[in-house]
């Protein structure tokens, strides 16, 4: 048994907050051992002045710690659920969802002020796809406002560029301490999560079943389901974290619940629709549903998208 176990991690704040909760809990479970966290910047963090979706998206916060894993040059790698592809490296798996936090967005603006009450044509930051697009179909008069970073660049963009307010997700904000900053909790009827907000991720090599067997304890059932039916939702319309995709799934009384939409970029049109099963066929709720959209015109609206940022994520 090898004592020391290493733990990568992207090296911003936020992403560091969440290999040390990891850590933390690893640490509760197996006393006699030693977390150590590697940070590591990956290719998302080193361009900022382009927007996500026109750099693609495949493994951009994630290629160079699960590199990293295949060389074992660490153990483990702690992600954002939401930043993991459907489809990973050959011979890396998810070893842990951890339990979810609540995954929507929330609106931080000026003064305060709800999204309905903002001012008609407000700057809203944001740099999300997904965000965008749901946003313009509540509101087509605000204006949207492509803002990079991580989360304390983004917050300070929001204030430098005098935006009217910025939207971001719940959990981070959380995470790093400033629940006092949060003006609304975006309602999931007017903004669908990303798939996978909210939870953090443990990758491991397929294979490496004493890591596997060290990070079990962090694997939370419920979360698990519901991110695996989002993830398959998400697989199926071949989509990336970058193209106007909302899922969100939970448990209610043993059944899985899964809302999801495909929003047109521009907020023009919607398709939105929700299915419920058995748990235990999580990721075949995923796909009958991205099945429904799609018969609805879905990968129109997202053949579009990826026609107009230039990007393929397929």
């Amino acid at each position: 048994m090898v004592n020391q176990v290493l733990i990568g991690s992207r090296d911003s704040d936020l992403a560091m907050w969440q290999a040390r909760w990891v850590a933390d809990a690893l640490l509760k479970a197996h006393p006699g051992r030693n977390f150590v966290i590697k940070g590591m910047k990956t290719k998302g963090d080193h361009i900022l002045d382009v927007a996500l979706a026109k750099i693609g998206d495949k493994g951009l916060f994630t290629k160079e710690l699960e590199s990293a894993l295949l060389n074992d040059s660490i153990k483990l790698a702690v992600h954002s659920m939401k930043d993991l592809p459907t489809k990973l490296p050959e011979g890396l798996t998810i070893g842990a969802i951890c339990q979810r936090e609540y995954p929507g967005d929330v609106l931080i603006s000026k003064n305060n002020i709800k999204l309905a009450s903002l001012k008609k044509g407000a700057l809203v930051g944001t740099s999300s796809l997904r965000r965008r697009a749901q946003l313009l179909y509540y509101r087509p008069d605000l204006q949207m406002v492509d803002i990079r970073g991580n989360l304390n660049t983004r917050l300070r963009k929001f204030k430098e560029l005098e935006l009217d307010a910025i939207v971001l997700a719940y959990a981070g904000i959380k995470r790093m301490g400033y629940e006092e900053m949060i003006s609304q909790l975006i309602p999931f009827d007017i903004c669908l999560p990303a798939v996978g907000q909210g939870s953090i991720g443990v990758e491991i090599k397929s294979n490496d079943d004493e890591t596997r067997d060290i990070i079990a304890p962090l694997d939370h059932g419920p979360s698990r389901a519901a991110i695996e039916a989002e993830r398959a939702f998400m697989k199926r319309l071949e989509g990336g974290c970058q193209v106007p995709i909302g899922a969100y799934g939970y448990l209610h009384d043993n059944l899985l619940t899964l809302e999801g939409a495909v929003i047109d970029l521009h907020g023009k049109a919607a398709i939105r629709h929700s299915i419920t099963g058995p748990v235990a066929a999580a990721r075949k709720l995923g796909t009958q549903l991205a099945e429904v959209l799609i018969e609805r015109g879905a990968e129109k609206i997202l053949q579009q998208a990826r026609q107009e940022f230039g990007f393929h994520d397929k």
